[in-house]
């Protein structure tokens, strides 16, 4: 699907805050509401919009320990086994695949040390792991939304 400078301008203003009303994003990109409605149909039955959700603070909810996990996997394990694990452990903020040694990186949130070496143990129990290498976050630097 090709974007013009309005729907990139729509995705900005919904990024900067997804309750924004249509009435709202069309002052800002100069357009009726229903225009609008629209673009952002349109946008989200051609999957450049895949949906609207809260976005909360780790800190406010106490999560404020984080670790990278590289996971080493047996020679035949799937991109998709490895994303059915990562989605039972609710630790889990995200699971890619990726290129050098590792075969994936995991994101794991928890409350504290105690709580992330709960999660790492059940991560480290799934069949197919055969070994891990974790870091753990001291800061957080930079953290952009998209685009």
């Amino acid at each position: 699907m090709q974007l013009d400078e309005v729907d990139k301008r729509i995705i900005a203003s919904l990024v900067s805050d997804a309750r924004a009303s249509y009435a709202e994003i069309g002052a800002i990109v100069s357009l009726s509401a229903p225009a609008v409605k629209r673009r952002v149909d349109r946008l989200r039955s051609a999957g450049v919009i895949k949906g609207f959700t809260a976005v909360i603070d780790p800190a406010a909810v106490g999560w404020t320990t984080e670790a990278f996990v590289e996971l080493f996997c047996t020679g035949r394990t799937t991109p998709a086994q490895i994303a059915v694990a990562a989605r039972r452990h609710p630790e889990v903020v995200g699971a890619y695949t990726i290129s050098g040694r590792a075969d994936a990186l995991v994101h794991l949130r928890a409350a504290d040390i105690a709580h992330l070496e709960q999660a790492l143990e059940r991560l480290r129990a799934e069949p197919f792991v055969t070994s891990t290498h974790s870091m753990i976050v001291l800061s957080r630097l930079v953290e952009n939304p998209v685009p």
